[in-house]
């Protein structure tokens, strides 16, 4: 696996680590909208992290969901959970940062914020176990 590839894919789990820590004060705060965004981001971030060890990137977040589901989820490496998690953050995240009249619950904030840090946790563990065997 080349460097720059797993260079990139570090510093995109960082920044989904970051995410996901910002989600997490914004809920503390009450700031709903905010921890969504980020929750959503968290796993976004964590998503790329896998696909740089790819060499993949798509400036189009349904594209990168895309190609994840195709080359992750459908072929059985990881479960159809994490697509669903993926998905739903990206469709309540479009909703709260662009519906004008959306109101966030606290509820769906904290499923959002508990999804993400399942997600990276998990997607940290697949990341290093796949580098691992390079």
């Amino acid at each position: 696996m080349q460097t720059e590839m797993l260079e990139l894919s570090r510093y995109r789990a960082e920044k989904a680590h970051e995410c996901l820590t910002d989600s997490q004060a914004a809920f503390g705060e009450g700031r709903l909208a905010t921890s969504i965004n980020r929750s959503y981001y968290a796993m976004f971030h964590m998503t790329r992290a896998l696909l740089a060890l790819d060499g993949f990137d798509s400036k189009k977040h349904s594209t990168i969901i895309g190609y994840f589901n195709q080359h992750y989820v459908a072929t059985g490496k990881i479960a159809i959970i994490f697509n669903k998690s993926l998905t739903s953050a990206f469709q309540v995240r479009n909703e709260s940062d662009y519906n004008d009249f959306y109101i966030v619950s606290r509820d769906e904030a904290k499923k959002q914020l508990d999804n993400a840090a399942e997600f990276t946790e998990f997607m940290t563990r697949y990341i290093k176990e796949l580098v691992a065997r390079y």
